[in-house]
């Protein structure tokens, strides 16, 4: 019996590190993304209602949905300072 309990000790030493990172992993994965804006020297947190916004700004624009974070810097960029015009309460 003693040599169960040791070798299950001894297992859950060892898988604990792995099942703390796959947490953390999907904790940051979730809603924590962080975008920085160059243009106006500020982060922006990615969430639902940023990807609602996002979608607005494609619509206005006639484009496709396209995932931000594939997008090029430019368009990126671009998507930023339409943001900072146009705030949540804009919403039609």
């Amino acid at each position: 019996m003693r040599h169960y309990f040791s070798a299950l000790l001894l297992s859950a030493a060892l898988l604990a590190p792995i099942a703390v990172k796959a947490a953390d992993d999907e904790h940051r994965n979730s809603d924590e993304r962080r975008y920085y804006d160059r243009t106006h020297k500020d982060y922006h947190q990615w969430n639902n209602t940023e990807d609602q916004n996002y979608r607005r700004y494609l619509q206005e624009q006639k484009r496709e949905y396209r995932d931000f974070n594939k997008n090029p810097r430019r368009d990126q960029d671009n998507y930023w300072k339409w943001r900072h015009t146009h705030s949540d309460d804009d919403r039609r």
